[in-house]
């Protein structure tokens, strides 16, 4: 049996358990991959070149997210073709991607290298932070095109249902990251080019595993010439679907340079030191570097999710659609319910981990216990977003995508600081999970009733 056609047959329990577990894996390593970094740029680098490489993260998923826009809303339209058994559909949709990805990596270079100082500045890189900032971002440039393919390429084998493939072109570059950062970090004594080249190294070898996959790995799809003509009908419903993965990113990048402004400001005025705004944007820096790695299991179950509910929509098997959500959201929830109880109790102890300073350690701990807060509510809009946007109906799954950084958190982030200034930065973000998750919850629920309906 191929890969796909198991998305429509096997448990549901069993399988959800096969498509989440590799992808969690890999966005473990990978997130692990962040913390590492963090730790030996704040031992062996200094604190300034954890706010830096912060600051540039922001930029590069804001680039490479065009990538994952162009994978995630092809891979909707492989999944759901495969499980119509549109196999021709799928092939082209593959391809197609290909072509407009390469037509962003022209973008992607050409505005990264003339915008550098600019980018580099409004993300947050400012003070003492800023040089540091921008001799990264100068080398990892050259690298985001290929974390780019990696995206749009990890995407669609998924939607083949292939999720260890998936995994393995998550997880082999990231171990590689964590060697070569030992290796030219602290063995060799580099600085932040160092830590530059060898995250930009590692993006390379992701993707060189997506060309094994498609020309020697067994995928049921090929890259073909002939099919990377573009197709209007094809490239609308990529660019349609594709969206709310680049609208969700750009409200991250937006929410990014307003927390930089907050936190400078804010920082400035309530720490009493001459870099009080530098500590409190690096202080973020730590919790944001660790929701990477706290959100792994999370986001593997909905890139599990995703293409279960792409196939068996496609197959008109609406009752496990409902039962994909259904258990996806509780998995999930109980995983988030742990990893929250844990941060909390560790939220004092945890930032030592990073190498900060005595100064900068108060302030990690608050930022770890109150961004952290609410995370056992936040399956939910992982799960509503995913569940529209595997269904091809990318309106609300836009909206569900905006709900917490855009509807709630960026006003909340004005508001809250004027009343309880740095500490407001940090109440804001449990605030505005408890209202997206409450949102999305209606949302869900409407959906799994006309499911419901529709198999009746």
């Amino acid at each position: 049996m191929k890969g796909s056609q198991r998305l429509g047959t096997e448990p549901l329990g069993k399988l959800l358990f096969k498509q989440s577990l590799p992808a969690a894996i890999g966005f473990m390593v990978m997130s692990l991959n962040s913390v590492v970094d963090t730790i030996y740029l704040g031992k062996f680098i200094g604190e300034d070149a954890i706010g830096a490489v912060t600051a540039v993260t922001a930029i590069i998923f804001l680039f490479a997210v065009l990538g994952m826009a162009v994978g995630m809303g092809g891979a909707s339209i492989v999944s759901r073709a495969l499980g119509a058994g549109d196999k021709k559909k799928a092939s082209w949709a593959l391809n197609n991607q290909v072509s407009l990805l390469l037509i962003c990596f022209v973008a992607i270079v050409s505005l990264g290298y003339l915008f550098s100082e600019d980018l580099v500045w409004v993300f947050g890189a400012k003070g003492d932070i800023f040089p540091l900032g921008h001799s990264y971002f100068k080398i990892v440039l050259f690298g985001i095109p290929f974390l780019a393919w990696g995206m749009m390429c990890n995407n669609n084998i998924r939607a083949e249902g292939r999720a260890t493939m998936a995994m393995m072109i998550l997880l082999v570059p990231s171990i590689v990251n964590i060697v070569l950062d030992d290796v030219l970090i602290r063995q060799m004594n580099g600085g932040i080019e160092s830590a530059a080249w060898a995250t930009t190294i590692s993006f390379m070898l992701s993707s060189a595993f997506t060309f094994y996959f498609y020309f020697f790995g067994g995928s049921e799809l090929k890259l073909k010439w002939s099919q990377m003509k573009l197709k209007k009908d094809l490239v609308r419903e990529i660019v349609s679907l594709g969206s709310v993965s680049l609208i969700r990113q750009g409200s991250i990048s937006l929410l990014m340079i307003i927390l930089s402004w907050s936190l400078h400001k804010y920082g400035s005025q309530d720490i009493p030191l001459e870099n009080g705004g530098e500590i409190a944007y690096s202080s973020y820096g730590v919790a944001s570097r660790l929701a990477m790695f706290v959100f792994f299991p999370l986001i593997g179950i909905s890139q599990g999710f995703m293409p279960i509910t792409g196939y068996n929509y496609g197959a008109k098997q609406f009752d496990r659609v409902r039962k994909a959500i259904k258990l996806s959201v509780i998995y999930g929830t109980v995983i988030a319910a742990l990893l929250c109880s844990i941060l909390l109790a560790g939220a004092s102890f945890i930032p030592s981990l990073f190498s900060v300073g005595p100064e900068m350690n108060t302030y990690a701990a608050d930022a770890i216990f109150y961004v952290f807060m609410a995370t056992p509510l936040v399956m939910l809009p992982f799960i509503g977003s995913s569940y529209y946007q595997a269904i091809g109906k990318p309106l609300p799954a836009m909206l569900l995508t905006l709900t917490k950084q855009t509807f709630c958190l960026v006003p909340i982030i004005f508001i809250f600081p004027i009343f309880y200034g740095l500490d407001g930065i940090w109440y804001s973000f449990p605030v505005a999970d408890t209202l997206a998750a409450l949102i999305c919850l209606y949302y869900l629920l409407k959906a799994t009733r006309r499911l419901k309906s529709i198999n009746a």
